[in-house]
């Protein structure tokens, strides 16, 4: 009986360690299985709730952060202006040489290390990325053969933005023939400040105190166009395009605009108007208003017979709008771009293409 006993309790004892690891086991693939789920579930809700309520997750909140991401970076580099002539090249192939006596402050002669920022625009995406364009400052459309800015600065004093002597730019140039010099200035042909209201335009050259312009056409030589030009900031390659056209104005309407226009280089405001002609590097900024939703063209500015797109796209709270259409400018035009929602890799695109356009 002691023996029989005896076995009974050690079975029902085993049994009960059996059932406790059985349990325990149990439990841990229970608990691992409803954290899994658990996080599944929210991951879920979560992708729904951005799917549903904020549409199209981009990087880039506002107009502001998309051109400080897409538009091209403004290029630094030391020289030491007590040993000029000096040069620098920058990434896209331009090539800026100050000569002795061209940098100053308050007319006087700068020494030591300086740094020279430079931002280089060759692509008609470019311009777009970077809230720029084409606009001479009749409003006329310009074909660029590119533009960049110059800036000096020494102990984090610009110098004197009228040189005393020239400096030389040598820009790539993507054709043969003759192109022509410019300034950037604002819409109302005064030097370009960065501002929220300052929208961009291209004028002659102003004459320095000594009478040198720079000259105002230059020719294409072993690919580049190399020119003399006597102030800092934005220097422009333009023609005019299809200047022998006879000319309209054209007005857009703007269906489903989230915001309000935005000036140079998205200082303010969401959103922009272009119009960029196919198969020249053209990309005339419509920002006149004549409404809270439509905007025109310069009066009589625009080539009747020109293919070209029309586009815009705005950047507001963190979503994207894009519109365009594709159409050949006739007289007295009217036309109506619809924004619709997309995200910014979309915008990114339809932009980019705009260089084999």
């Amino acid at each position: 009986m002691q023996t029989t006993i005896n076995h009974g309790v050690t079975l029902k004892s085993q049994n009960r360690v059996s059932d406790k690891k059985i349990k325990s086991t149990t439990m841990k693939k229970f608990n691992l299985t409803s954290v899994s789920i658990a996080a599944i579930l929210l991951l879920a809700v979560a992708c729904k709730k951005d799917n549903n309520n904020n549409g199209p997750v981009n990087p880039d909140a506002n107009a502001q952060e998309f051109v400080a991401s897409n538009a091209p970076k403004t290029q630094t580099m030391q020289i030491d202006a007590s040993s000029l002539p000096q040069s620098v090249t920058l990434k896209g192939g331009t090539k800026i040489t100050f000569p002795v006596g061209s940098l100053t402050i308050g007319g006087v002669a700068v020494t030591g290390t300086v740094t020279v920022e430079a931002v280089e625009v060759l692509k008609r995406s470019d311009v777009l990325f970077y809230g720029s364009n084409t606009n001479h400052s009749s409003g006329a459309p310009l074909a660029s053969d590119g533009f960049i800015y110059v800036n000096v600065k020494a102990n984090g004093t610009s110098v004197d933005n009228m040189m005393p002597v020239p400096m030389q730019i040598s820009i790539p140039a993507k054709r043969s023939g003759v192109t022509q010099l410019w300034e950037g200035v604002d819409q109302g042909g005064n030097p370009l400040v960065a501002g929220a209201a300052a929208q961009m335009a291209w004028a002659a050259p102003r004459k320095g105190a000594n009478g040198q312009g720079g000259g105002k056409e230059v020719a294409s030589e072993n690919s580049t166009f190399t020119f003399n030009f006597g102030t800092t900031g934005w220097i422009n390659t333009d023609v005019f395009y299809s200047y022998s056209n006879p000319k309209t104005t054209v007005n857009v309407d703007l269906v489903g605009n989230p915001g309000t226009l935005s000036s140079f280089h998205s200082y303010s405001g969401e959103t922009y108007v272009y119009f960029c002609a196919k198969g020249s590097n053209v990309a005339a900024q419509l920002y006149t208003t004549t409404g809270p939703n439509s905007v025109k063209s310069y009066d009589d500015v625009m080539p009747i017979g020109v293919e070209g797109k029309f586009l815009t796209f705005s950047i507001k709270d963190g979503k994207y709008y894009y519109g365009e259409l594709e159409s050949t400018i006739t007289a007295n035009q009217h036309v109506t771009l619809t924004l619709t929602e997309t995200s910014e890799a979309a915008v990114q695109a339809a932009i980019s293409s705009l260089d084999n356009y």
